[in-house]
């Protein structure tokens, strides 16, 4: 077999066949193929596409190229989350807790941020003693004894993934519907996921910014699902505007604090029901999903899901204090309020643009090396619909360096349109895809 005749074939628009993709797999992670040739097939997919078993067949060998996890030990359905990506998407922190608290096991590995979107486990290091980099057995001794763990992906776990989407970056390949539908499938196959649900966010803050391309992704990974027997399904979000009214790592973490306690925005609630609903399905633990959503209430009404997010503070180091009391986290140096300059409607919030000034406050990263400060980042006063006067406070932006305080003021009003005609209320669950 020879890496200049797969490149030749997907030229042609010809398919690949399995031992071939295995064969450029195996070359490319072991270093055996150089990556101006793997550039070259990268572009040839980008044009020509792949069909769907070619593109399964990337995935399971992305998925295979280093560990794997086997949760089988557990005897227990383990349902995966995941999330496209978004800005002010805290769901896992929420979600998670309140899925254990119904004796759904919960083993789940977590990204990092970069750029404009969060990652959950910098929201969990915002909390003092948490402890993300655990090793393979505690995360599972973890589930067992408590019926949940979350940790960063720190073994080995789909080192082609991570090649390939490195070269995918640097070529302009990213926006490819097979090549982010397999990174993404092959990291939860190779996580011991048996059933998945995707949040797939759709809008200015997402990385599918149309609810076509969304859909187009969404029926590629539950047709993977099929073909690797991992039943799938896709939920698509509204990502246009910010979700909830935090954005940045403390924020986001006492926000979704509020939210285990009762105080829950419309959209965070919209999207943690359905989302939860389907986990709870595919658990087997309930077709039904409005009884399914009518547990979740319960658990947060009754605080289950509060302790149990507790419980897995404490079980991973973390100090439970700052949870009981969210005035513990440390504040940034400079807290200051904008106001509105005008009256009428909130007609948009650009979440890519939050994202980016969240970003430029320290709370994000544009390298995978830059340091992240938890305090940092925004509060929302308003959503997308809501009525706001002249002089009523629309943002509260906290800082730790007064240049950049000065500058995301500037910023956020640029970013927020006020019309004098009230929109609707913007729907979050765009459709659900099975």
């Amino acid at each position: 077999m020879d890496i200049l005749e797969i490149i030749e074939k997907k030229r042609d628009k010809k398919g690949l066949s399995k031992e071939e993709i295995e064969y450029f797999v195996k070359g490319y992670t072991q270093g055996k193929i150089e990556d101006y040739q793997a550039a070259a097939l990268m572009m040839a997919i980008y044009l020509n596409g792949m069909t769907s078993q070619e593109t399964t067949d990337l995935t399971m060998a992305m998925a295979n190229s280093g560990q794997t996890l086997d949760l089988s030990i557990l005897n227990e359905v383990i349902v995966d989350k995941h999330s496209t990506g978004g800005v002010g998407d805290k769901i896992s922190l929420i979600l998670l807790p309140l899925i254990a608290s119904l004796d759904v096991p919960v083993a789940k590995m977590s990204g990092r941020g970069l750029g404009f979107t969060g990652g959950t486990a910098d929201k969990l290091d915002a909390i003092p003693g948490y402890q993300t980099n655990i090793d393979i057995q505690n995360f599972i001794e973890n589930v067992k004894r408590i019926g949940i763990s979350i940790m960063t992906q720190t073994f080995n776990l789909a080192p082609a993934d991570k090649k390939i989407y490195s070269l995918r970056d640097s070529i302009s390949c990213v926006e490819s519907i097979p090549l982010i539908a397999s990174s993404i499938m092959s990291k939860k196959i190779a996580s011991g996921a048996q059933k998945i649900v995707l949040d797939v966010t759709c809008g200015l803050g997402a990385f599918m910014h149309s609810k076509a391309r969304a859909e187009e992704l969404a029926n590629e990974m539950i047709e993977i699902g099929k073909l690797a027997n991992r039943e799938t399904v896709c939920i698509l979000t509204n990502m246009n505007e910010p979700l909830g009214y935090a954005v940045g790592n403390s924020l986001e973490v006492i926000e979704a604090i509020q939210f285990l306690k009762g105080d829950m925005p419309e959209d965070i609630k919209e999207v943690v029901l359905e989302l939860g609903a389907y986990m709870i399905k595919l658990a087997g633990k309930g077709d039904n999903l409005i009884k399914n959503k009518e547990k979740l209430l319960e658990n947060i009404q009754n605080k289950k899901g509060y302790d149990k997010f507790i419980q897995l503070v404490e079980n991973q180091g973390g100090d439970s204090s700052y949870i009981k009391d969210t005035n513990l986290f440390v504040k940034a140096n400079y807290i200051e309020k904008i106001y509105s300059q005008q009256s009428g409607y909130i007609e948009s919030i650009n979440a890519k643009e939050i994202g980016k000034i969240v970003c430029h406050l320290g709370a994000g990263r544009i390298r995978k090396e830059d340091p992240i400060d938890y305090a940092v980042g925004i509060v929302l006063n308003k959503k997308v619909s809501d009525k706001v006067e002249i002089g009523e406070e629309l943002v509260t932006v906290y800082a730790n360096s007064k240049e950049k305080l000065e500058e995301a003021k500037k910023k956020i009003l640029e970013v927020i349109k006020i019309k004098n005609k009230k929109i609707e209320k913007p729907k979050m669950i765009l459709e659900v895809i099975q």
